[in-house]
């Protein structure tokens, strides 16, 4: 027989396999995931040995020993492919306690039967050398189990792709399928060219060895190209321990499982010690806060809870934070709690309430002012455009309203009305009865009139004891009306003066536009021309006896 085992295939791919796993160990940080997977790597490159060692001797003995080797290896490989998929999946949490003993089981019956190997019921030589071997009832158990082992880990990882969410753990992820899927292919040929067509094809050497490769190049990139979850579980340490916030780990006991350093200040604690919120609070339970806190702390261990406290005289205040660790079933497994000093926030805190109080009430008396301000104005604005006596807006703000009407009416052929009056003999009334009853006159005629109008309608003091109407979409036989109706309010109206009654009239100009198409060049000019026109009216009216309506001539 040959002694060049160092050529063949399974040698070849050995030496590949042991190079991979020296430079992981050699060029990287090695975390827990990495030690998860140098075990199952070590595992891996077992096969290859011993399937090249078998070619190099003629003893029986140690053909046995090597084969046996790698089917040993064969049947861990099964379990250490899961856990490997496991942590690579944050999912290790199902290997804790008795988990772990049901996941190894049949990888352990499998070792048993290939060492035992009762009545060559594993594999038997031929002729007496097992360098040529038949396979038995168990070695078809060991490839059923494996297949197992394969398929579940198939479906973690399934589910675990369906759940991330950045694209470089889905990556990851689908890289390490991958490789899950070239050993499962290159197992299934080896066993179907190599076992059950051996009598017919020539035998292939090398094809499972060249499947674990090949599977093992996609683990490597999986880890160190996408592997961000070794990378994060560093942080966190780091983080967890050089953090300012006391933070202690406890199971559902009390005991501690971990403490960092960050929680000095607060108490002494260590790994195994007990930590009891009760003698923690011990000075402070006189309080119904605290009392209250500690009795949710006591019974019902799966709520996240908060409270703060002041400690002795020095006067800390002391942020308590409580987030319970669940298991698969919801369950409340453990705690995490937090220790935060809130002193120097707190002092910040009141002041920033002082300061705020103090800001609130600058704030309101501002608003006082503002409001002051607001009414003073609106007043002088009011004043700005009415008349003081009679409360109608004053001749500047009429004439400003009508150079903005007037051209809107000119240019969609909207028809408009003008009213000039004044009160017929009010000097007469001034001189007989006085400035008192004139003013009274005035006010009561303006009254009067304003009864009268409709709210689209501008009623203005345009001197003295004479008044102006601006009535638009009114035309000629409109404003007739809303004339007489002013002109019977007005006669209607009596003032009393002492004992006497002071009756009223007033004499009216009335202007109306109703061309089908008015240019207005120049608007302030158009406007003195109307008024002049609806003072010549009124002139006419006064000559004509007053207390009656004429129509100006049109323009």
């Amino acid at each position: 027989m040959s002694r060049l085992g160092f050529l063949r295939p399974d040698f070849l791919l050995f030496i590949c396999l042991f190079a991979l796993f020296v430079s992981v160990v050699a060029l990287h940080r090695i975390s827990q995931t990495h030690k998860v997977y140098l075990a199952f790597h070590f595992v891996m490159m077992l096969w290859p040995l011993g399937q090249f060692a078998v070619r190099t001797t003629d003893f029986p003995d140690f053909q046995l020993f090597y084969l046996n080797l790698s089917f040993v290896a064969l049947s861990l490989l099964g379990p250490g492919w899961l856990i490997f998929v496991l942590f690579l999946t944050q999912r290790s949490h199902q290997l804790r306690s008795w988990r772990l003993g049901v996941c190894l089981a049949p990888a352990l019956v499998c070792v048993a039967s290939v060492v035992w190997n009762p009545g060559h019921a594993f594999l038997k030589p031929v002729d007496g050398m097992y360098d040529q071997r038949e396979y038995g009832t168990l070695f078809w158990l060991l490839t059923l189990v494996q297949f197992a082992y394969f398929f579940y880990a198939l479906i973690n990882m399934f589910q675990a792709i369906r759940t991330v969410r950045t694209s470089n753990e889905r990556k990851q992820l689908a890289t390490t399928l991958v490789g899950m899927f070239v050993l499962t292919l290159f197992a299934a040929i080896d066993l179907m060219v190599n076992v059950l067509l051996s009598d017919w094809l020539p035998i292939i050497p090398g094809l499972m060895s060249l499947g674990i490769l090949l599977s093992d190049i996609c683990f490597v990139v999986a880890i160190y190209r996408y592997g961000m979850f070794d990378i994060l579980s560093m942080a966190q340490r780091d983080l967890f321990h050089h953090i300012a916030i006391g933070i202690v780990v406890v199971d559902e006991n009390g005991k501690v499982l971990e403490v960092n350093r960050g929680a000095a200040p607060f108490f002494r604690l260590s790994k195994g010690d007990r930590f009891e919120m009760e003698k923690y609070l011990s000075p402070l339970q006189m309080q119904g806060e605290v009392n209250e806190f500690l009795y949710r702390y006591r019974h019902h261990p799966g709520e996240r809870m908060r409270t703060e406290i002041t400690l002795g005289e020095s006067g800390r205040h002391v942020s308590i934070q409580i987030s319970p660790v669940l298991d698969h079933v919801r369950q409340a497994i453990g705690r995490v709690i937090t220790f935060h000093d809130v002193t120097e926030l707190r002092k910040l805190v009141d002041e920033m309430n002082r300061k705020n109080e103090a800001l609130h009430e600058r704030n309101l008396e501002l608003i006082a002012i503002q409001e002051e301000l607001f009414r003073v104005n609106q007043k002088l604005e009011q004043m700005a455009v009415t008349d003081s006596l009679t409360g109608c807006y004053n001749r500047r703000f009429l004439m400003n309203q009508l150079e903005h009407e007037v051209l809107l009416n000119a240019r969609h052929r909207v028809p408009f009305s003008v009213f000039l009056f004044d009160i017929d003999y009010f000097k007469q009334i001034n001189d007989r009865y006085g400035h008192v009853i004139g003013d009274e006159v005035i006010r009561a005629t303006s009254d009067a009139v304003r009864s009268q109008l409709r709210r689209t309608d501008i009623f203005a003091r345009y001197g003295g004891e004479e008044f102006t109407v601006y009535l638009p979409h009114t035309n000629r036989q409109q404003a007739e009306v809303l004339a007489q109706r002013i002109m019977q309010a007005v006669s209607d109206n009596v003032v009393q003066a002492g004992e006497e009654r002071v009756s009223i009239t007033i004499s009216m100009g009335i202007v109306s536009e109703e061309q089908d198409a008015l240019y207005i060049d120049n608007v302030k000019e158009y406007l003195r021309e109307l008024f002049s026109r609806a003072d010549a009216a009124l002139y006419i009216a006064k000559n004509e006896g007053r207390n009656r309506v004429v129509y100006a001539q049109s323009g």
